[in-house]
């Protein structure tokens, strides 16, 4: 029983942990100046095609709320979370890396270059 109890405060305690972590990088995102990253990028399918993007795609930027436009018109909402941090939600649902020749390398396998 005893370890159990442990088990739950555990529990209990990585979530309290995760949440505090969350909010800490919501605050730092808030705080953060917004990189300018709009613009036309050129997909390099490498090693991954650049099956949603297609070839040119585009960022359209706001603060930190994004719109990732595809070849075929399709848009992506996404948040710039840090200065060098993207979350892009659906279709695109990716992580990107902004570098500082603001070229983004996605957590598909995809890199963008700024053109």
């Amino acid at each position: 029983m005893q370890t159990e109890t442990k088990r739950k405060a555990l529990a209990a305690a990585a979530v309290i942990a995760l949440c505090a972590l969350a909010l800490i990088a919501r605050a730092q995102a808030q705080g953060a100046a917004a990189a300018d990253i709009s613009g036309t990028y050129q997909c390099q399918p490498d090693p991954t095609p650049c099956l949603w993007s297609g070839p040119s795609p585009s960022i359209s930027q706001s603060g930190n709320k994004l719109q990732i436009k595809n070849d075929k018109g399709d848009i992506a909402d996404a948040t710039l979370i840090s200065p060098i941090t993207i979350s892009a939600g659906g279709p695109l649902n990716s992580l990107g890396v902004v570098h500082p020749d603001h070229s983004i390398e996605w957590s598909n396998g995809n890199k963008w270059r700024k053109q």
